[in-house]
């Protein structure tokens, strides 16, 4: 039990950690900043890919000796990542449209089935696992690695709805996880757009300016989004729905078997209900000879 609360607190405060690094430069008394997002969390990028790496890490120890994940569940959670790096690794072969990306259909799925901790690490270690093997290693790297790890800790809220409205196995649980991603399509870019945002100067009205009020930070901020990555970002709503109908349901199936092989409980029967008495059973005499 200590051990879970543990976890479940390392997991909150790596949240609170990564929206600290999103936010902090609005709070800073002076940012360094440039035409471009070039500069952007030059200095403090390494530091935080590090520590989330190694909280990542760390987690997957507190799972594993709390016994709240088996060795099994850990075991697929590597798979699964190897093979969501694999599928980024053909997207940089093969560019696809805007922010279009097959990645996020595991990430959500794996967090829905699995609860929002595994989902988390699924997001997190598939953005790190795939930009060691894309070569897409920078700044970015760690508020990717968060921004997944979001996505994947959030699929889980879709339980309730699937179950209140008694949909679960059938293609109205598709259908509302394919709303969910498809809005995660959109709100994916509405978060990474932050961490460069507040270096970048320009005109336009559509940059953050030292001094500025949380009511017209928001606003520039929606026309610098509606601006430039709209569209962008509307590729990978439409790519997220798609795959979602398209292979949603078979990939459920699937991770519910595994689910289902990985965390059972063992419930021993009582004693009194192995052990039963064995009475003697009276024959006639000559019973055996007749038969």
């Amino acid at each position: 039990m200590k051990t879970r609360i543990l976890s479940a607190s390392v997991y909150i405060l790596t949240s609170l950690m990564g929206v600290t690094a999103f936010l902090y430069p609005f709070w800073a008394p002076s940012v360094a900043r440039s035409s471009t997002m070039s500069m952007a969390h030059a200095n403090d990028a390494p530091l935080m890919l590090t520590l989330l790496v190694g909280v990542s890490f760390a987690v997957l120890l507190l799972e594993v000796q709390g016994e709240s994940v088996s060795a099994k569940t850990v075991a697929l959670l590597g798979v699964l990542v190897a093979i969501n790096s694999v599928l980024r690794f053909a997207e940089a072969i093969l560019p696809l449209p805007g922010g279009f990306s097959p990645i996020f259909l595991l990430i959500v799925l794996s967090g829905y089935i699995f609860g929002g901790r595994f989902g988390f690490l699924m997001g997190a270690l598939t953005l790190l696992v795939s930009g060691l093997i894309t070569g897409s290693v920078g700044p970015w790297l760690p508020y990717q690695m968060f921004t997944a790890g979001w996505m994947g800790m959030s699929a889980p809220l879709m339980r309730p709805l699937v179950n209140g409205l008694g949909i679960k196995g059938r293609w109205g649980e598709v259908g509302l996880l394919a709303a969910f991603i498809g809005a995660w399509g959109l709100l994916y870019g509405v978060i990474m757009n932050i961490w460069f945002w507040p270096f970048v100067s320009g005109g336009g009205g559509q940059y953050w300016e030292p001094g500025m009020g949380l009511a017209e930070t928001v606003q520039r901020y929606a026309v610098f989004y509606l601006a430039t990555s709209l569209v962008w970002d509307a590729a990978r709503l439409v790519g997220n729905v798609t795959l979602m109908l398209v292979f949603g349901a078979p990939i459920l199936r699937v991770l519910r078997r595994f689910h289902l092989r990985f965390t059972y409980d063992y419930d021993p029967a009582p004693a009194s209900a192995v052990e039963r008495e064995v009475k003697p059973v009276y024959v006639p005499a000559g019973a055996e000879r007749s038969a």
